[in-house]
């Protein structure tokens, strides 16, 4: 893995991660902000599905590994500061958000709020069952 060398070309952060926009291959829609490792990264072009790392569990994360809402790797870009990525995907289920929506951004700022304006598409509890709902 250390010897990828597109994963020298990337500028990581003093922790060791860069973020990673996933976006919608077909439409265009930005699903997700995540993070990524060299690891992850690296697993994820290898494996050609979305591998991230989970801050809060510290450790990775593969995409829809509890929700079965993968992302199939399609392409990856970096960002002309090379702090950045982008994954390019087709997001199994149309499913992104552990909200059940197809978007993670499903807020808009409307008059000093931000407001829920895209459906639940499927409840947290039928995803994760009742003790998993989020």
């Amino acid at each position: 893995m250390k010897g990828e060398p597109f994963l020298e070309q990337i500028k990581w952060s003093a922790e060791g991660l860069v973020p990673a926009i996933a976006q919608d291959v077909h439409s265009g829609q930005v699903l997700m902000l995540a993070w990524m490792n060299r690891e992850s990264l690296a697993l994820s072009v290898e494996e050609g599905r979305a591998i991230y790392w989970s801050r809060s569990r510290q450790r990775l994360w593969r995409k829809g590994e509890e929700s079965g809402h993968i992302q199939r790797l399609h392409e990856v870009r970096l960002d002309c500061d090379g702090d950045a990525v982008l994954l390019k995907v087709e997001q199994v289920s149309g499913i992104a958000c552990h909200t059940g929506r197809a978007s993670c951004f499903f807020a808009r700022l409307e008059d000093g709020r931000f407001v829920a304006v895209d459906p639940v598409l499927k409840s947290s509890a039928e995803i994760y069952g009742p003790a998993g709902a989020k």
